[in-house]
C-alpha cells in the first residue's frame, strides 16, 4: 500500500473563504480593512483545514485499502483517493457527526463506483434468496477468509473475481472491522441486504478459493 503524504493531501485542498460581510464591523481606512478580512479569512481557513486533517486523514489507509479493492486497479485507486478528500473537504462543513471513517468511506466509495460506471467496469451479483443467504455463514472468521491466509496472492485472485459489491463489503467487514450499520449508511442498503449480501459475498469467495485450490494442486 503507498504511504500518502498528507502533507501533499493538505496543500491540495483549497483554502475556503471566509464571508466578505466581517466588514461590516469596520469603519477605517480601506486598505486597514482589507489586511484584516484578509487576515481573517487567512486564519479561519487554516483552522478548517487543521479540523479537517485531524478528522479524515488518519483513515487514508482504510479510505486507500477501499478503493484499491473496488477498482482493482492501484493507479485509480491513489486517484480515487485524492478526489474523494478533495470532495471531502469542500462538503466537511457540513460534516456534524462522530464518525468521520464511515462518512469518508461513503464519499471513496460513491467516487469508485463513479469512475467504474465511466469506464463500464461495473459488475453486478445475481439475485438470490436472503433467508437462505442470511443464515449459517456467520461462523466464517475474518481471519479465516483475508488475514492469515497462507497465499495472500490467492486470496486477492479470488477476491478479483467477485462483483464490485462484494468485494466492497467483504473489505469494509472483515478488514475494516466495521458494522453491519455503518455498512449499511456506507453502501447505502438496509442492515438485513448487508447480512444477506455478507453471507453471499463469503460463499462466492470460498467458491472461487476452492477452485484455485483445486486447479493448483
Amino acid at each position: 500500500m503507498p504511504r500518502y503524504d498528507a502533507n501533499k493531501i493538505a496543500m491540495a485542498l483549497p483554502l475556503k473563504t471566509a464571508d466578505a460581510s466581517q466588514t461590516e464591523d469596520f469603519e477605517s481606512d480601506p486598505k486597514i480593512v482589507k489586511f484584516v478580512v484578509v487576515k481573517k479569512r487567512e486564519e479561519q481557513a487554516k483552522e478548517e483545514l487543521t479540523s479537517f486533517e485531524e478528522a479524515m486523514l488518519p483513515h487514508l489507509d482504510a479510505a486507500h485499502n477501499l478503493a484499491k479493492w473496488l477498482l482493482r486497479n492501484e493507479e485509480d485507486a491513489q486517484d480515487v483517493v485524492q478526489e474523494a478528500y478533495l470532495r471531502a473537504f469542500r462538503s466537511f462543513a457540513g460534516f456534524h457527526g462522530t464518525n468521520g471513517r464511515a462518512w469518508l468511506l461513503t464519499i471513496v466509495r460513491n467516487t469508485s463506483y463513479t469512475l467504474l460506471k465511466k469506464s463500464h467496469a461495473v459488475d453486478v451479483t445475481t439475485s438470490f434468496d436472503e433467508e437462505i443467504h442470511a443464515s449459517g455463514h456467520e461462523s466464517v472468521s475474518p481471519a479465516t477468509l483475508l488475514e492469515h491466509s497462507e497465499d495472500a496472492q490467492l486470496i486477492k485472485e479470488a477476491m478479483d473475481e467477485l462483483p464490485a459489491e462484494f468485494r466492497e463489503i467483504l473489505t469494509l467487514r472483515h478488514q475494516e472491522g466495521l458494522s453491519y450499520k455503518e455498512i449499511a449508511d456506507i453502501a447505502q442498503i438496509p442492515s438485513g441486504t448487508v447480512m444477506s449480501r455478507l453471507a453471499r459475498a463469503r460463499a462466492k469467495l470460498r467458491e472461487c478459493l476452492k477452485a484455485r485450490i483445486g486447479k493448483e494442486k
